[in-house]
């Protein structure tokens, strides 16, 4: 996210043009290894003392982060309207009304979708970086493994399974058919979110490499800002198809069998990137932790859309959730690459060696990560009422617009994301300290959670802002009732 002139800027002594600006002991030929567990390990030969911090270079300031993050950021943010005024259109499609877990589907299976697609942008663009994919062999090796379907027909699975579980909590019920179809439309979703999304990646960063543009710059917002809008359409229109075919019972059966049959060949695709294989084997429990958790926020949303004193819930909850998410995922690797420029893994800088840090010093420093904190946390006022306009523009008095509302969802917006900029610091610190790579093990952590809160602060919104009115129409009808006859 830094750009190509942070990754260069030790290259004077670090080592050959090309390679990622990372001390030398940390650049492409000395990477840290993977242990099995899939935990960063330093080399023997490599000094595991932090280097001091006043040896950085200060060349970004807050306003140079601004700018290099708004552009991005907004963008995105365009793209997450998008997704909430379509899924508050879906909602009232018929499968949407008859099947109520597609709802409580929708953010663990959007969630993991971003982080895998933006994983996948950050992968792609360090390989575009690190010169990987100018040689035509290794394009396509690292193409190909990366691509990784499996990851989306897996994700698929596991999504439809946290929906049903939920499903089954909350009514103690289980209609055979609809499990069916939440399971053949949650793997056939991710399936194809995962291959559009993909090549759409792959050609961004090849086509940015040629132009002599960094595709860390382009490749994740554009990741971020069209997963959910993918994702969702993606859901909506398979769960029809198969809504529309219900009668036929062995249609959504031979969809999940079809795809569990091909399992193997994406395993033999991901085996020609031992990393990508590692991340197969290993990487799973964050992501399997971060769907459980973005589920919750699911079962929010699908138990309060419905209701009247929540109408408006389906178009916000996409803006909020991803606003924070992209925020969060921002500052996680920025912290990230902060460490692995001026660290070793398992050692934290002596600035940094407090694993639950005083919330002022996450803020309220001169130090870098404190200063891109700052900023990313006053995008969120200007960037929600921007949002905000557009949905109600767009989808005119049907938006809850009054004042208190407003208010109450900047202030939740701002609670949200002061958390999750927090909480990245915690986690990446505890996560460096076991010598295990941030990017792998946080960001699901982080944008689960960030679905939780946002569903949970905007139904909260909500009830209070209805609450609120209830009480001033009780007060007026009060006032009359006593007035003179």
């Amino acid at each position: 996210m830094d750009g190509t002139e942070t990754r260069q800027r030790r290259l004077d002594s670090c080592g050959k043009p090309g390679e990622l600006g990372l001390p030398h002991s940390l650049s492409a030929g000395g990477l840290p290894g993977a242990s099995e567990d899939g935990a960063l390990r330093a080399p023997e030969s490599q000094s595991v003392t932090p280097k001091p911090l006043e040896t950085e270079p200060s060349r970004e300031t807050a306003w140079s982060i601004g700018l290099q993050v708004t552009v991005p950021f907004m963008f995105a943010g365009l793209g997450l309207s998008w997704a909430g005024m379509l899924l508050d259109y879906f909602q009232h499609w018929p499968v949407f009304v008859e099947v109520k877990d597609l709802l409580t589907l929708v953010p663990p299976l959007v969630g993991l979708k971003g982080n895998l697609e933006m994983t996948l942008a950050s992968r792609l663009s360090t390989a575009a970086n690190t010169g990987q994919i100018d040689d035509p062999q290794e394009q396509h090796r690292v193409i190909s493994s990366n691509l990784a379907l499996i990851q989306a027909t897996v994700v698929g699975l596991l999504a439809a399974v946290a929906a049903l579980l939920l499903g089954v909590v909350s009514r103690e019920e289980v209609d055979v058919a609809k499990v069916e179809l939440l399971c053949a439309s949650s793997v056939l979703t991710a399936f194809l979110a995962a291959f559009a999304l993909g090549v759409l990646m792959i050609c961004i960063v090849i086509g940015a490499r040629k132009l002599g543009v960094n595709p860390d710059n382009i490749a994740t917002p554009i990741a971020a800002s069209l997963g959910d809008l993918i994702t969702l359409s993606i859901l909506a229109l398979v769960s029809s198809f198969f809504y529309r075919h219900k009668d036929n019972r062995y249609l959504t059966p031979l969809v999940c069998l079809s795809f569990a049959a091909l399992t193997p060949v994406w395993v033999l695709i991901a085996k020609q990137s031992p990393p990508i294989m590692k991340i197969l084997k290993f990487g799973w429990f964050p992501i399997i932790l971060a769907m459980v958790i973005s589920s919750f926020g699911g079962l929010i949303l699908s138990k309060t859309v419905s209701k009247q004193q929540y109408k408006g819930m389906a178009v916000f909850t996409p803006v909020i959730c991803g606003v924070g998410g992209n925020l969060v995922a921002i500052q996680t690797s920025r912290i990230s690459t902060y460490l692995h420029m001026w660290s070793a893994p398992g050692v934290l800088p002596l600035q940094m060696k407090k694993f639950w840090p005083n919330p002022c010093s996450t803020f309220c420093t001169s130090e870098i990560n404190s200063m891109s904190a700052r900023v990313l946390l006053m995008l969120v006022v200007p960037g929600h009422l921007i949002f905000f306009y557009i949905i109600y523009l767009v989808q005119g008095q049907s938006v809850i617009n009054s004042q208190t509302f407003v208010v109450l969802y900047l202030l939740a917006g701002l609670i949200q994301v002061t958390i999750l900029l927090y909480l990245a610091e915690v986690m990446v610190r505890l996560t460096w300290h076991q010598a295990m790579d941030p990017d792998n093990h946080c960001i699901p952590y982080l944008t689960g959670l960030g679905d939780l809160l946002g569903t949970s602060l905007l139904a909260l919104c909500f009830f209070t802002d209805w609450l609120l009115k209830s009480k001033a129409e009780l007060g007026d009808i009060s006032e009359l009732a006593s007035g003179p006859p």
